[in-house]
């Protein structure tokens, strides 16, 4: 479309009316939001007990490996089921390609957060604008 179509097309003095029945439509759906009831809020109460024994378990984690590296190992070693147990887990780990999962784990993980950076970053823009 050229320059002088489309100012031709914008000056056009006629009056736009909407359509029958867009203004009641319109109100009718503001009136339905206005008495929707709020959204349901967290159960804080109820995911407290959960949160408190996490923090606790990653505290006593924490305390464990400082405690661990300022008095040095246990002085009873390991037992020999654990070490049975550990090694069996690894040669599992080995034969279905642990590693490999794990690599892709990752690296969705990694492509799905650089995707949300980018998206609420040029969300972020066009809320500039």
């Amino acid at each position: 479309m050229r320059d002088p179509e489309l100012d031709r097309i914008l000056s056009n003095e006629e009056e736009i009316l909407p359509s029958c029945g867009f203004a009641a439509s319109v109100m009718e759906a503001v009136q339905r939001e206005a008495a929707a009831p709020p959204p349901i809020p967290f159960p804080w109460k109820r995911a407290l007990p959960g949160l408190c024994a996490v923090a606790l378990a990653i505290l006593s984690l924490v305390a464990g490996i400082i405690l661990l590296f300022i008095h040095g190992a246990p002085a009873q070693p390991i037992p020999r089921e654990w070490l049975a147990a550990l090694a069996s887990v690894a040669a599992a780990s080995r034969n279905y390609g642990a590693a490999w999962i794990l690599l892709a784990l990752l690296l969705s993980f990694a492509s799905v957060k650089l995707a949300m950076h980018f998206a609420s970053s040029r969300m972020a823009h066009y809320e500039r604008i």
